[in-house]
């Protein structure tokens, strides 16, 4: 009797080991009905839960951000269908190791057992390749998990084989219901601490966590575990999470085309709040400032253009300070540049007549240059000495406006707009043209 109250005791090695498994480990979800979020999938009328309880789930690639329940739902998947689930780390598996897996699965066999690979992106085209004949064949049902979107980084062969689900982040309601949950859990969750926080406690870490439930359980697990028993989590306690905590952003991944597509559109729509914070986002995601300046000498003419030319000269002399001073300095020629862009008059028309330009080129017979206004110099010089000198010398009219015509066919390619210092452009034009006609009806 004495020897089975020390193999169950609170200090036996068994006890241990599960106390110190992650909270997010311990609370993982056992039956479909404690998964929470992805209720577009797992909502009240989907399909997929009807096919998790029947066993009749096939190959599945799920795919979403960390902490969106990738990993859940495969061991939910296998235990509500009673199968086994051999998982596979793409990361520190190899090909070897990958053969071997797949020869067990196909020993306990796909109707009761199911191979989860986890990272699935990491694995190279050749180990993607050695799945294909056994999922292909039914031998075995594949369930992969991925951070990354599959269309890049997975090998078509292998996404047509496959179902792929798309989970989202989870929503901070849903977080907060966990955290909840989490912190009166005396089985599983942070219940023997006796510790307590309000609902607006919570619902700040749950913010913080930003759609990643593992991180809202390794926040409120940290912070108990500091704290001393039955305390009571403060506004201070969550401070510290604030000042030092990391945001979601996957440099050359889809969180950095998102952002930065979402710094670009600010700026055109003309606010200077979304886009500094942005440029926030990317700087304190670790963002290369040069990748940022870039951007910033490409809007500042294919979106600022004409209506304001000093766009141009501000872009390019922050992208030289990205250059030569670096960071942190730099930052505040990044926010000067993003805030002048952002609050600037717009123009698109420089972008609009060099693809109406390449358009005309592209669909019509490229037009020879005028006889008159060819080179009259170096290897031409004694192609053009006898024939008649019919170049109008612009200066010798007013407003350098000789009627003379510069295409074959005159083309009708830029307009320019009412917007900040094009608004003058388009008068000039307007004058100009009154101009040329009149010079022309009179030569």
């Amino acid at each position: 009797m004495e020897d089975k109250k020390a193999e169950f005791s609170l200090d036996s090695p068994r006890q241990k080991g599960q106390a110190r498994r992650p909270l997010a480990e311990r609370m993982r979800p056992r039956h479909i009905e404690e998964v929470l979020g992805q209720s577009h999938i797992l909502g009240e009328g989907c399909l997929l839960p009807n096919l998790i309880k029947e066993n009749r789930v096939s190959n599945l690639i799920l795919a979403g951000p960390p902490g969106s329940g990738k990993t859940t739902l495969a061991s939910v998947i296998a235990a509500e269908g009673n199968c086994k689930l051999l998982k596979v780390n793409a990361v520190t598996s190899n090909a070897a190791e990958l053969r071997d897996t797949l020869k067990l699965v196909r020993y306990y066999g796909s109707e009761n057992c199911f191979l989860f690979v986890d990272e699935l992106h990491r694995f190279n085209k050749a180990q993607q390749d050695l799945l294909l004949p056994d999922v292909e064949s039914g031998d075995v049902r594949m369930i992969g998990a991925t951070t990354h979107n599959p269309r890049y980084y997975i090998i078509d062969p292998l996404l047509s084989r496959c179902q792929l689900i798309s989970l989202e982040a989870i929503p901070p309601d849903c977080i907060e219901t966990a955290l909840e949950s989490a912190l009166n859990d005396l089985e599983r969750g942070l219940g023997s601490r006796s510790c307590t926080a309000n609902k607006g406690i919570i619902k700040q870490i749950a913010l913080l966590a930003e759609g990643d439930l593992r991180k809202g359980y390794n926040f409120i697990e940290t912070i108990i575990e500091a704290l001393p028993q039955e305390s009571k989590i403060t506004e201070e306690h969550i401070a510290g999470f604030c000042r030092e905590r990391s945001i979601r952003y996957d440099r050359d991944e889809d969180e950095h085309y998102n952002t930065t597509s979402a710094f670009i559109k600010s700026m055109r729509g003309n606010d200077p709040d979304a886009a500094i914070y942005w440029l926030a986002k990317m700087l304190a995601g670790g963002e290369d400032p040069r990748f940022i300046a870039r951007r910033l000498v490409i809007f500042a003419s294919e979106d600022v253009g004409l209506a304001d030319s000093r766009a141009l000269l501000m872009a390019d002399a922050t992208f030289r300070a990205c250059e030569t001073i670096g960071l942190p300095e730099c930052e505040f020629n990044l926010a000067h540049t993003t805030l002048f862009l952002a609050t600037c008059p717009k123009s698109n028309s420089a972008t609009i007549a060099l693809s109406k330009a390449k358009q005309a080129i592209k669909d019509s017979p490229v037009q020879s240059v005028p006889t008159s206004i060819q080179d009259r110099h170096g290897r031409n010089k004694n192609h053009r000495d006898n024939e008649d000198e019919s170049y109008l010398y612009s200066h010798d009219y007013p407003e350098n406006i000789s009627g003379q015509h510069y295409l074959e066919k005159p083309l009708d390619l830029y307009h320019a707009k009412n917007s900040g210092a094009e608004s003058t452009v388009a008068e000039r034009l307007a004058k100009w043209g009154i101009l040329k006609k009149k010079n022309v009806s009179n030569s």
